[in-house]
This record gives structure tokens, sequence and C-alpha cells, in this order.
């Protein structure tokens, strides 16, 4: 945490912070910006909102074509089987070692995105998922239905990464809540009205043409990254190793540090006489505004050696086992995504039998119950985020404690293993159509808030390191979809299909439950790994002082 911020106490735990000065004489409260953006034009925090917007709208058609392509192909199996004879065992499987590749996708990647910046990453990523869509068409063989799944999660797995990482990038922290909700609905979109779209092509062009259309659309997103997107990646270039910003504030901020500590140690300031009303931010127009062909630069070069960048190779997976928030954190959002990835794969394989017998069409249109449930989540969560937090941090004197996020998790827990329970036991009992349908878009209507916090807990909280984060969040959510999805077809073959989703149901309460235990000692946390969140900031050689 840089000291010169002068809404964080250097006493605070990482992520609390002011957002809010509320002033006495007026009755009225300022929101203040957090992280505090430099005097730079450039810098993304500066950006007018049509361009961040602009920004992560890209981001998102990114994200909504990578859920796509991972999810569209539950809905042409039963053509595949036909045609070129794969059993729905392996169909399943290959879904499986998707998810698997999911994992590892971030660890081998993320360096790129560290040492050149977002803008490259997300061009690649985009022109290989659109090869891998060609591919897909021209599928032939059980190796081509393993690599193409594998190499397209591998790839695919940087849409939950650098989104976090540009959301941190642009977006302040009143205004991340709504942003990840956002990015979680993307996802939904994805994963949910893709199977739809793809039921009427596989009935209308034949199966091959879902991927050709794929193909077309994340070419489509390769023209738009390519000619609109900017880099978010920001820091000033350094002299002598030093950023510019600091070495023009060294000698002031060096002054307010120690006066600030030194106050703090003899008990002479409280935090909240230290976190005084941030100043605004005056942009210095004497620094050139970059032009339109220099925003597009292909890459950018952070200062980091490529010896460092080894680190990030490991270093999610010390920080997922050694920050609990992290660690819980990626528990939660991953039981949320098998909530989402799990029922997919039992519709494509249950429901094509009797007494159902759905088509390729049918098993699409269910498609559309969890995409109602996750839109009308999104819209109620999506405001009420942000809205509560900043309504907590007005109660708690302008500070913010990203536990504040928590609550509206708790609120939606009921909804998600009361969906689980109506589409297991629907299903199992030959129910109409409709029961299982409403399960799907309860379901879909309680994981949103959970999700959304999860993510934007560890953004506001733990900042400097969200990408070595997000990696270690990656690996154990698909992880954890990958077990679901893997032992789905034993575990009800054992059990029946009744009591999966009841065990199922239950251990997703069980763990949207720990959100209770984050709320009232996920500050005592913060506190006692603070240490341990300081040494990896500095190992990951920060480019922005927060």
């Amino acid at each position: 945490m840089s000291p010169k911020n002068q809404t964080i106490d250097p006493e605070w735990p990482p992520g609390t912070v002011r957002i809010e000065d509320y002033s006495e004489s007026s009755q009225a409260s300022d929101v203040i910006l957090e992280p505090k953006p430099s005097n730079d034009p450039n810098d993304p925090l500066n950006w007018p909102q049509w361009r961040k917007y602009l920004n992560f709208g890209l981001v998102s058609y990114y994200v909504m074509m990578v859920l796509a392509l991972i999810d569209v192909a539950t809905v042409t199996w039963g053509p595949v089987n036909l045609e070129l004879g794969f059993s729905f065992a392996l169909l399943n499987d290959s879904y499986a070692a998707g998810c698997g590749a999911l994992c590892i996708g971030g660890v081998i990647l993320i360096h790129f995105a560290l040492k050149f910046g977002r803008r490259p990453v997300y061009i690649f990523s985009t022109a290989v998922q659109c090869g891998i869509s060609v591919w897909s068409a021209k599928m032939q063989t059980v190796a081509d239905l393993m690599l193409v799944n594998v190499l397209s999660c591998i790839v695919g797995a940087l849409a939950e990464v650098l989104v976090q990482m540009t959301v941190a990038d642009v977006f302040f922290v009143h205004e991340r809540g709504l942003m990840n909700t956002i990015y979680f609905w993307f996802m939904t979109v994805g994963a949910t009205l893709a199977p739809l779209a793809g039921g009427f092509i596989t009935l209308s062009q034949g199966w091959r043409w879902v991927w050709w259309w794929m193909a077309i659309l994340f070419g489509a997103g390769l023209v738009g990254f390519v000619f609109f997107y900017e880099e978010t990646m920001f820091g000033d270039p350094p002299i002598n190793g030093v950023p510019v910003s600091e070495t023009q504030s060294t000698e002031a901020t060096v002054h307010k540090k120690d006066s600030i500590e030194t106050a703090a140690v003899e008990g002479n300031l409280t935090p909240h006489a230290v976190a005084v009303k941030a100043e605004a931010v005056e942009i210095d127009h004497s620094i050139p505004e970059k032009t339109y062909l220099q925003k597009l630069a292909f890459w950018s070069n952070s200062p980091m050696p490529f010896g460092q960048l080894l680190k990030h190779s490991y270093q999610p997976f010390l920080i997922l086992f050694s920050v609990p928030a992290v660690f819980f954190m990626a528990v939660e959002y991953g039981i949320m995504t098998a909530c989402t990835t799990v029922p997919v794969t039992t519709l494509s394989s249950v429901m094509t039998l009797p007494p159902y017998n759905f088509g390729s069409a049918q098993i699409g249109l269910m498609g559309i119950p969890p995409f109602l449930g996750t839109t009308i989540g999104t819209l109620v969560c999506g405001p009420l985020s942000d809205y509560i937090a900043l309504y907590l941090a007005r109660k708690n004197n302008g500070v913010f404690e990203p536990e504040m996020r928590l609550w509206l998790s708790l609120v939606f827990t009921p909804f998600v293993p009361a969906g689980l329970f109506m589409f297991g036991i629907g299903l199992n009992n030959g129910s109409h159509w409709l029961l299982p349908a409403f399960g799907l878009g309860i379901c879909g209507f309680g994981v949103v808030p959970p999700s959304s916090a999860a993510l934007t807990y560890l953004t506001d909280a733990y900042t400097d390191i969200i990408a070595d984060s997000i990696v270690g969040v990656t690996f154990i959510r698909n992880l954890i979809s990958t077990v679901f999805v893997f032992a789905l077809a034993p575990w009800v073959d054992r059990v029946g299909l009744t009591w999966f989703y009841v065990t199922f149901g239950l251990i997703s309460t069980l763990v949207l439950l720990g959100n209770i235990i984050f709320i009232y000692f996920g500050k005592k946390f913060r506190v006692m790994t603070a240490g341990r969140y300081r040494q990896f900031s500095e190992d990951n050689l920060v480019l922005r002082e927060n």
C-alpha cells in the first residue's frame, strides 16, 4: 500500500479503505476514489466512462464467447454420437478433460499478461479460439475431440484471470461489484444461451455449422480487439528503476509516512483522523495523451524481469494455501460454477432419454431458465452490491471493509439448494419438464451474488496480487467442476439423481454459510496475513501504487 494514499491508515489491513467522506456541516457525503488515480490522462482510471465501458464491453464479449465455446458442445452430442460413433461417456469425459485444462491455463499463460500487457493476450487468445472453432468444425477422430476441448480450455482459462485484472486496472472500489456482476452475467449468457442457439443450428444446418458460427463470431471479436481494445496495464515510465510519480514526490511522501506512522504509534492519531478526505486528482495536461495508433500498440513491456515471471508459476499456490480468504473464495466460486456446469451435462445425458426424449433444440431451450434466473439475479445483485457497500461504509464513518460485500451472499443462499433439489428430484421422478426448468432458474438466480461477491471481495482485499490470486481461484474452481463432472455418472449410478442433487445442494449450502465466518472474522484474517500480502505485493513489482 502506498503511503501517499491519504484514504488508508498505515495500521489498517489490506482492503480497508475510506471511500466516503462525511461532512457534518453539510450533512452530506462524497464518494472517494479508491485506488487514487495518477495525474496522467493516459491512466485507465482517468478514462471517460464511455472508454471504460467500451473496453469492458469487448472483454465481456470475449468471456461470453469463451464460455459458449466450452458449453455449446453438449447439444451436438446426439448427432456426433450418430455420425462419428463417440459414446456419451466419451463425450462427457472430453468435457471433463476441458474443465481440467481450465485449471492449468492461467498458470501457463498469466506470465505474458503481466509482462506484455492485457491487449496482446486477449488478441492471441481470441485468434486461437477462432482457429480451434474451425478445427472443431472439421473434427473426425477421438484425438480431435480431446485436443479441441483441452486446447480451447487452456487458452479460455484466461477469460477468468484477465477479466479481474482488467476490472482492477480500470474501475474504482465502489464500481467493482457491478462490473463483476455484469461479467458473471455474460459468462452465464455464454454457458446457457449458446446451447439454445446451437440446438437450432444443429437441427437446421447440422452440428458442424455450430462450430463454423463460433469461428465467425470469434473472428468478429478479433476485429474488435485489434481496432478498439486499449491496453489497461498502466505504470509510469521508470527513472533508474523508480516510477516518475514516485520520484517527484519522494520527499513529501516519506515525510508524510513518517509523521503518520509516528503519530499512530504514539496514539495521537486514530484511524479516522488519518483517513482524511482525498483531494481531487487534477489531470496534468502537459503529459501528452496517446494517439490512436499508440493506444493500439500490439504490446506493452513492463519492467518486470523474465526471471521474476517464473514466480507466477508457483506463487498462486502459495497465496492459495497461505491466505484463508483466497482459498475459501476459490472453493465458494468453484461450487457455484459447478452448480451451473453439472446440470448442463445432466441435461444432455438424461433428458435425451424417456420419458423426455428431448432433441438438440429442446435441450438448448432448457438454457433459457438459468439465463432468466441469472439475468434477474444480475438486475437485483448488480446495483445492490455497490449500494450495500456504500451504505455500510457510510454507517462505518466512511470506512469500507471488503466483508461488507458478503452480506448479500447470505440473503441469496437458500435459492441455490432449493433450485438443485427441484432440478434433481424432478428429473429422477420423471416430473413435467417445467419443474426441473424452474429449478434451474431458481439456482441461476441464487448463484449470482455469491459468485460476484467472491471475485469482488478478492479484488477489493488483495488488489496488488489479484492476478496470482485469481489464477489460484481458477485452479480450484475448475478442479471442483472437473471432479463433479467426472464423478457424476458413477455417483448417479450408485445413489440415483435424487440423492446426488440432495447431497450437492447440502454441500453448496455448507460452503455458502462459510461467509458468516468471514463476515465476522475476515478482517482478523486480513490483519494476520497482512505481512504475507505485502511480501507477495513487493515480489510482484506492482506497477501502480494504490
